[in-house]
């Protein structure tokens, strides 16, 4: 007998509502020689199950399967988020679960308790309840971590900067992990956009400027969330192949280079750059996916919601995709009131049901438009049935009519010794050192002192698609600097100095931080940019990074670069640490500091893992998965340009013989970038020989091997990442001066080679 203890959490009323019903169901539910339909038959094959069910549905009911419905409808799950009260609203499920019960929007952060009550009885009522049982897809966001107060990570940008496969495939499944006990089935993750327009204020959700890497991570993350099955639902059975949790690809397509860097703006190319740029990724990492989100966006003056090439010819007929597409929140209201291709609610209702694709929330729920239009014969329902196979086939891969209920001992696997273990390599593996003069890092344990300065320093700072106060349950970086040392036994006093505000240009703080410099052998000044958690930030609150936080400069805001020149004038070493969602272009901390490392938007242990860092206990290893440029008006800077677009190299306007040079340099500035991708050092340092090309020649289609041997030359055990670039010397049309085709990472002792 299974245990379905959240409902001893019910409160009386409700107890006595549920119990108090038949559960009757119509004829439709069943055979008519009252056999059990192939639809519940769990060995049935999923295709059969599909076919079996579809007839069974009314019109309606297909319609419901395809518009998302909240949790909040029935859970007050806006209340206090720590409230256990169980504000529960009968009559809201019912309505709820009636006309939007395909996918339920469940990333709210509610206490554990209420939420697997809020799941246990939603499912409930669907499988018990209505006439056909057909379970709901239950839905979070996960980027870096579960909306629902799940173990926050470093944001996408980090990891990428880790380069490793293996640890983004170990944080997701620890995502999924968190996740499905809960009862969530459904993460909205990962986001596959290219951060080549650094002004968008999404950079930080990306994995970086090249589509190979955006791939290979993607793909890692895909594999983590969805390998394996949920319990009670066995894997190899005749029905086909099962997945635990469904991932979502997004946003599908280009949707991260819009003109002049503003969210929703249209964004410009052609099929050569869909085709070469923007689809690889997901044709890499999303073939298997469960789902995909679409964008906001238009692409070539298409919006993308309604754009029968991507939509249809490419991802259906082109790479025979037969899963989940859904819009994003609200975008298909946009067709009429942004982007004036449609006149009407209806219009935009029909335009993206004839490319096959849900409809997630944005509160007018234009798809209930969709009845009636097939009834007047505006619409061929032939759409909305081909698209509500889509959605089936999810939840039976998923097993969802076989258990889509929480599971009893959810607390087991939330915030357990591995996921511990897990975020703290990642939180070490995505700092990137990007300069060292004169070795300045790693600081020996036994120095006497050092100043900690920057409104970076005392601060837990978490990029987007987080939790409200999930920062709670971080570590900032004056905190790790303080159990590092304590950790290490050294005697090492630190001197914290606030310096300044992140936003503000008030430099009265400038006196303290100048003394606790002076007063140190070595100071660290610690700034960047910052984001919100979702509650927070669509309430207006100020960031300079996150969705709809876009920026017209790419420099540090307030007095933040000014402290920096006021404590290198001190004279003291001075290490500068970004951290931020996105490149931050700031020339004279590049010329002039000793060391500068980044640290992208770090997960709950970032502010031990930089004090780790700094002190050498690990030897860095990330690098750059984006380029720095030196202010926006050298942007674009990605470094996969297209030939002809900018030098290689920084020769200045005439060439070593005096040659004057015609183009590719600004009158003032550099197009060059501060860093470029794939940049970062390390305390130790490497050789590579014997380079070899298995075959020599390579053809379009041709696979090739690439082998060489990595020397560690150093005395410092560390981890290299392998990047191997390719060049198409000559071809029929302009291509990229380079483009990255592979990478490995891997771990080298101190005089070894690999």
């Amino acid at each position: 007998m299974r245990l379905l203890y959240p409902l001893l959490l019910v409160p009386t009323v409700l107890c006595s509502s549920l119990e108090s019903r038949k559960f009757t169901l119509e004829s439709r539910a069943t055979n008519i020689d009252g056999s059990l339909p192939t639809y519940k038959n769990p060995e049935a094959s999923i295709e059969d199950r599909i076919g079996d069910l579809l007839p069974r549905m009314t019109l309606e009911e297909k319609v419901s399967q395809l518009i998302q419905g909240d949790i909040n409808g029935w859970m007050s799950a806006l209340d206090d988020p720590l409230d256990n009260t169980l504000s529960f609203n009968q009559s809201g499920l019912e309505e709820m679960m009636r006309l939007k019960g395909g996918s339920i929007w469940g990333g709210y952060l509610m206490t554990y308790e209420k939420f697997v009550f809020a799941v246990e009885v939603g499912q409930r009522y669907l499988m018990e309840n209505t006439t056909l049982g057909i379970p709901a897809l239950i839905q979070s966001e996960g980027l870096h971590g579960f909306t629902n107060n799940g173990t926050i990570f470093p944001s996408p940008i980090g990891l990428a900067a880790s380069f490793n496969r293996d640890v983004v495939k170990s944080i997701a499944s620890i995502v999924s992990d968190e996740a499905e006990g809960l009862g969530i089935n459904h993460i909205f993750a990962p986001v596959l956009d290219l951060s080549r327009e650094l002004r968008w204020g999404r950079v930080e959700e990306n994995y970086g400027e090249d589509h190979f890497l955006t791939g290979e991570l993607g793909f890692a993350f895909v594999s983590g969330i969805q390998d394996g099955t949920r319990r009670n639902v066995t894997a190899g059975r005749s029905g086909g192949l099962r997945k635990r949790m469904a991932a979502t690809c997004k946003h599908f397509v280009a949707f991260g280079s819009p003109m002049t860097g503003l969210n929703l703006a249209p964004v410009v190319g052609g099929e050569r750059d869909l085709r070469s740029t923007y689809l690889p990724p997901f044709e890499r990492a999303c073939l298997e996916s469960l789902s995909m989100m679409t964008s906001y966006s238009a692409y070539n003056g298409i919006p993308t919601i309604a754009d029968k090439n991507i939509l249809t010819n490419i991802l259906r007929d082109e790479w025979g995709y037969k899963y989940w597409v859904t819009c994003d929140a609200g975008s298909v209201d946009l067709l009429y009131k942004q982007h004036f291709t449609c006149e009407t609610r209806e219009c935009s209702a029909k335009a993206t049901i004839e490319n096959f694709s849900g409809e997630m929330g944005g509160g007018t729920y234009t798809y209930l438009t969709l009845p009636d239009q097939v009834k007047a014969g505006q619409l061929d329902e032939k759409y909305i049935d081909e698209t509500v196979k889509y959605l089936l086939r999810v939840k039976f891969t998923l097993g969802l009519f076989e258990n889509p209920y929480p599971y009893p001992d959810y607390l087991k696997t939330i915030r357990t010794s591995k996921s511990r273990e897990a975020l703290h390599t990642a939180d070490l593996e995505s700092i990137v050192l990007l300069e060292n003069r004169k070795n300045t890092l790693p600081l020996s344990k036994d120095i006497r002192s050092i100043a900690l300065i920057g409104p970076q320093a005392d601060q837990v700072t978490f990029g987007d698609y987080v939790f409200f106060n999930a920062t709670l349950n971080g570590i900032t970086p004056l905190g790790g600097f303080k159990q590092f040392l304590s950790n290490s036994s050294s005697s090492t006093k630190i001197n914290y100095a606030e310096g300044c505000k992140l936003w503000s240009n008030d430099e009265s703080g400038f006196d303290e931080a100048v003394n606790a410099a002076q007063s140190s052998d070595v100071a660290i000044v610690m700034i960047g940019t910052w984001s919100r958690d979702q509650t927070l930030l669509w309430s207006g609150l100020n960031a300079t990074t996150g969705e709809h936080v876009d920026v017209h400069d790419l420099g540090l805001v307030g007095a933040q670069l000014k402290l920096v020149q006021a404590v290198k004038a001190t004279g003291k070493p001075t290490v500068v640490v970004f951290v931020s969602g996105k490149p931050i272009a700031e020339p004279w901390i590049h010329d002039h500091a000793d060391a500068v490392i980044q640290q992208f938007y770090p997960g709950e242990l970032g502010g031990l893992a930089i004090a780790e860092v700094i002190f050498g206990a690990y030897n860095p290893s990330g690098k750059l998965p984006v380029s720095f440029p030196r202010d926006v008006g050298t942007t674009p800077v990605f470094y996969n340009y297209l030939k002809g677009a900018r030098p290689m190299t920084d020769f200045g306007t005439t060439t070593d013989n005096g040659t004057l040079v015609f183009g590719h340099q600004y009158v003032l500035e550099s197009p060059i970038p501060l860093w470029s991708f794939g940049h970062g050092l390390s305390y130790t340092t490497f050789n590579y020989t014997d380079f070899t090309l298995n075959p020599s020649t390579i053809g379009p289609t041709d696979s090739f091997n690439v082998t060489v041997t990595v020397h560690n030359t150093g005395s410092v055990d560390g981890q290299e990442v392998v990047q191997v670039y390719a060049t198409d010397v000559f071809s029929s049309v302009v291509t990229a001066n380079q483009q990255l085709v592979g990478f490995e990472k891997v771990q080298i002792p101190a005089g070894s080679s690999s």
